[in-house]
């Protein structure tokens, strides 16, 4: 099948933005899906019933990561999954102190 047909013709996420780093996660309790959800859009939500990336749940499906990115907002969108998303940037920790500490450690010798 078609990936437009998959999407019913669109290219882009609606309004939540995944990225291929994001977790999804069906919602609990398992929302039921509508009668005319596609068959991509349920192995989706039931792969989801544990931690996954979206990157991993488009290996599995076999499709492009930008149509299960498209797949994956609409069931964010809808309540069936919720999407998590990596480490803040804020929360990373600074370059230059790691370098810092590198260059500490390499001192020691």
């Amino acid at each position: 099948m078609r990936p437009y047909v998959i999407t019913r013709g669109r290219s882009r996420p609606s309004r939540n933005t995944v990225g291929v780093e994001t977790l999804l996660v069906a919602t609990v309790p398992a929302k039921p899906l509508p009668v005319s959800a596609a068959r991509e859009e349920r192995a989706l939500v039931r792969m989801c019933e544990r931690l996954l990336s979206l990157v991993e749940a488009a290996a599995h499906l076999d499709l492009p990561v930008s149509l299960v990115k498209v797949l994956a907002s609409d069931l964010v969108d809808s309540g069936h999954l919720t999407a998590r998303s990596g480490v803040p940037q804020a929360v990373l920790p600074d370059p230059k102190l790691l370098q810092e500490v590198l260059d500490g450690l390499r001192r020691l010798r």
